[in-house]
């Protein structure tokens, strides 16, 4: 098959783990503004959003050596950002960083790039409809991933925090 084929392909793996971002950092965003409880989506639910963006590029980490399965030679693991793009992907661990966490706004430029490849096929000339709908399900794919990510680290915040609570009060 042709190179530029399994490029594609790639781009579009990318894209279903990277994607959707950009949406739920907005709409957590406009919860941590218009709720009542500000408070807790200030000093929680915003700090822990590219905690979440670092645990879909675990997802992606995983799905990239599940595709080496079974040869984990340093040459094959070496394949591992085969490029550019991917290797982008894979610098979304370093949102698992807390001082670089701390910088949500990071995250967010991060995953433009793989936005910006939605935007592209959604516009560009031979956008048609099977690719509009194609990528639409992809997009709704994403979504579900970073929201899934993100309430996976809310989750586990929150239960800790309480763990944390409660081990202190019994010390």
């Amino acid at each position: 098959m042709d190179n530029a084929f399994f490029a594609y392909l790639d781009r579009l793996t990318l894209m279903v783990f990277f994607s959707g971002y950009p949406l739920v950092y907005a709409f957590v965003s406009f919860l941590a503004t218009s709720q009542q409880q500000v408070n807790f989506f200030k000093r929680k639910a915003l700090s822990i959003l590219p905690y979440g963006y670092g645990l879909a590029g675990i997802l992606y980490l995983g799905y990239r050596l599940q595709n080496l399965y079974p040869d984990y030679s340093p040459a094959n693991l070496g394949q591992l950002a085969g490029s550019y793009l991917q290797a982008w992907g894979l610098l979304s661990l370093i949102f698992l960083i807390p001082a670089i966490a701390r910088r949500r706004i990071l995250s967010l430029l991060h995953s433009f790039v793989f936005f910006f490849y939605l935007i592209k096929d959604l516009v560009g000339s031979s956008a048609d409809k099977e690719s509009v709908r194609n990528d639409m399900k992809l997009y709704s794919i994403s979504l579900l991933i970073n929201l899934g990510t993100f309430l996976v680290i809310l989750l586990l915040s929150f239960l800790f925090s309480r763990f944390r609570h409660k081990g202190g009060a019994n010390a």
